[in-house]
């Protein structure tokens, strides 16, 4: 579970009673469907004929330009959670963070989820000695990428949330 009991109204639209903006919450989306993307050739290598995680990130990106609707976005998460259901590992894990990513369209905080199941995508893929340093590299990618308006909130968040995100953005 990667979504606090407690919603942080600074990750809920300003139409829904919170803070955020559409234009912050678009660029969280964007920013998740990259963290994703970023590790969907571990999925890809194990299930090259499955587009489903794909698809569920290009339907997040779709929704941001407003050619795909919430419900398109959120039942292509639900597709590549599909997906992931009989696999282990990097690939489910990279699935999982596809999923995520789209679901933003829905609720803004599944970005922390793309950005956590990828790191533990990554940390999956990579021998064990090296796992942990693995992830924290994929976890300062991803900090580089954070757009200048909603990096404070994310990583702000990432501290909030760390504990519910097994504990992956340890990355300093």
């Amino acid at each position: 579970m990667i979504l606090p009991k407690v919603r942080d109204a600074r990750l809920v639209t300003v139409r829904r009673g919170g803070t955020l903006s559409d234009a912050d919450h678009h660029r969280l989306a964007l920013w998740a469907a990259a963290c994703a993307e970023h590790v969907l050739p571990l999925f890809e290598a194990a299930r090259p004929g499955d587009d489903r995680p794909r698809r569920a990130i290009e339907l997040g990106r779709a929704w941001v330009r407003g050619e795909a609707t919430m419900t398109e976005a959120r039942t292509a998460a639900g597709h590549a959670n599909g997906a992931a259901r009989d696999l282990r590992g990097a690939p489910r894990f990279a699935a999982y963070a596809a999923a995520q990513a789209a679901n933003v369209a829905h609720v803004a905080a599944h970005d922390l989820g793309a950005a956590a199941y990828a790191i533990k995508a990554v940390r999956a893929a990579s021998p064990a000695p090296g796992a942990e340093a693995a992830g924290r590299r994929e976890c300062r990618w991803q900090r580089d990428r954070l757009p200048v308006e909603v990096r404070a909130l994310v990583l702000d968040d990432q501290r909030r949330r760390n504990d519910l995100c097994w504990f992956v953005f340890d990355a300093d």
